[in-house]
């Protein structure tokens, strides 16, 4: 798996213009291209979307995907078809490679954008850019403190069980 020399964090208010693009921080966008423009935007949750540097997605994903694939061919899952073709629904719609354009500058497919639920009709709309350690997340405002409220309370643990 592709290392990052640095932990990716910070939180930025940011616009998603009327050509549903955001201006990603420098402090996030360098250390995700640091090998290329390329990057995989991902659906994580509703109101939020994921960008992973390809080659960090692309190993984490092949393995999974290899090993789901050896499965079917050895008739370990049969019993689970439901669950694979789940799988396959939601793997093909998931994540989609975009590239950060001069600027470090995101256009936000289609589909990504009917998943954030944020809309910049009549001009421009506010998103959250997340810097999540191994990957950015781009959150709806609302789903943000939502989640922010859920998660915060268990934040001390959290940080115990990782630095134990």
């Amino acid at each position: 798996m592709a290392d990052l020399d640095t932990l990716l964090l910070g939180e930025f208010r940011r616009k998603l213009d009327e050509r549903h693009r955001v201006l990603m921080p420098k402090s996030l966008a360098d250390p995700l291209t640091a090998e290329s423009a390329d990057c995989i935007l991902a659906k994580e949750r509703p109101g939020c979307i994921s960008l992973w540097p390809v080659r960090r997605w692309r190993d984490k994903l092949e393995k999974g995907v290899a090993w789901i694939e050896e499965k079917l061919r050895r008739d370990k899952l049969d019993e689970d078809i439901a669950r694979v073709q789940r799988f396959g629904r939601l793997f093909s719609t998931r994540h989609a490679p975009v590239q950060l354009a001069g600027r470090a500058r995101l256009v936000i497919p289609e589909g990504f954008r009917e998943f954030l639920e944020v809309d910049p009709s009549g001009g421009e709309a506010e998103v959250m850019v997340v810097g999540a350690a191994v990957c950015v997340e781009i959150w709806n405002p609302t789903e943000w403190v939502k989640y922010l409220k859920r998660q915060m309370p268990r934040f001390g643990r959290l940080f115990e069980h990782l630095t134990q």
